[in-house]
Parts: C-alpha cells; structure tokens; sequence
C-alpha cells in the first residue's frame, strides 16, 4: 500500500490486498508474479530466478509493440518499487510457471484489450488468459454506458 501525504496506507491502482512490496534487497520466489503499478495500470512479469524476470514488453517502451522477453529484475523495474502478488498458483511446481513463462519467449502478438503482461501472467499461473484490469475497464464503460442510457431514456420519455 501507499503512503498519502497524511501518513495513512491507501491501496495503489491495480494491488489487491494481498500483494506485498518487494524489499529492494530480496529476492522474490521463483513463478511468482511480479507487478509494477504505473499511472493508469500496473505492469505484470514473472520472475524465473537468477535476477530475471519474464515479460509482455507490449507498449513499455514506446507506441511499439514489443515481444514477450527475458530481461533482468533491474530492466523490469525501470527504477519504480515492485510488489508481488501473494497468491497460490493453480501449478503445484513452481517451475512449471517458469516453464510455461518461457515457453512464450519471443511471442509478439501484444493486444491491449486481449492479450497482454496481464493476460500472459495470469495464463503462466493459472493456464488462464484473463486480465482483471481489463475486466475492471469494461465493467466501468458498461456502467457508464448504462448510465447514460438511463438519463436519456429519462429525459426523452418525459418530452
């Protein structure tokens, strides 16, 4: 959790209760997921040991697509704090999600809405594609979709 100027803990876009900051001195656990909450969403990589992690370089970098890559924790972290996620993986052997994780090096086929860090992560440790950001996002606009909806169905019924 973050600190506001207050002093008291609020919780960062993208973190849910049970992700942990990462001691800037430790090392995370092999398969575990890694997360990096930026301004409008949070960054997602799996560490396979040895200081590197494996990632969706998707838009990271520029408006280019990057490919799926092995790169060191220091290149993923890009100088921001990293948490991990605290949960338990579908996969009884860690190994197994360092397995799959690199199974996919050099994919490049990075979709935002589809198939991207989220998705991969989340197929690594459950074998199921699924961003919760973007489940978040779509929920949002369908709300406000219906929202708007309703104040137009309200304002027109009425003339």
């Amino acid at each position: 959790m973050a600190r506001s100027r207050r002093g008291e803990c609020r919780p960062q876009r993208g973190l849910r209760a049970c992700d942990r900051a990462l001691d800037p001195e430790g090392e995370p656990p092999i398969g575990a997921q890694l997360l990096m909450p930026r301004c409008v969403y949070t960054h997602h990589g799996i560490y396979v040991g040895r200081g590197r992690v494996v990632h969706y370089r998707g838009f990271s970098r520029g408006l280019h697509r990057g490919p799926i890559e092995e790169v060191s924790l220091l290149q993923f972290a890009r100088g921001r704090a990293i948490w991990i996620r605290v949960e338990n993986s579908t996969w009884a052997d860690r190994e197994e999600v360092v397995r799959r994780a690199r199974l996919r090096l050099g994919e490049n086929s990075y979709r935002l809405l589809t198939n991207n860090c989220e998705h991969f992560c989340e197929w690594c440790i459950s074998g199921q594609s699924r961003s919760y950001q973007v489940d978040a996002l779509r929920e949002r606009w369908r709300r406000a979709w219906l929202g708007l909806g309703e104040q137009l169905i309200r304002r027109f019924a009425w003339s």
